[in-house]
């Protein structure tokens, strides 16, 4: 079994849906898959709750969000929405969510 984090960096939906296929995917084949939400893609957490997308809700419901960077969403002007997700924000790196935490526990990181 792997232990494997989406750092999932893009602001387009269709490009991000492809880290939640990745981690839904290895999740049921036994891998421990975490993903963050950094850079743009913070943008995306709002919409992807507010249309409930199937895969995003699947991958949330599973536990397998990590957090949404606290910076990011704060500069992108979506602090609030991801803060009512209920999902751990995130800011060990000067205020953005670093990957060290992840890596000190044994974790591949994909950076998309």
């Amino acid at each position: 079994m792997k232990k494997i984090l989406f750092y999932g960096m893009t602001g387009e939906k269709s490009c991000f849906q492809h880290v939640l296929l990745n981690a839904a995917q290895l999740h049921e084949a036994g891998h421990e898959i975490r993903v963050i939400f950094e850079g743009a893609s913070v943008k995306l957490v709002p919409l992807l709750e507010s249309e409930k997308n199937p895969v995003y809700m699947k991958v949330k419901e599973a536990g397998l969000i990590a957090g949404i960077c606290l910076a990011c969403s704060k500069v992108l002007e979506v602090y609030e929405a991801c803060a009512a997700t209920g999902l751990p924000m995130l800011s060990d790196m000067s205020g953005h969510a670093g990957m060290k935490p992840f890596i000190a526990q044994g974790f591949d990181v994909i950076s998309m």
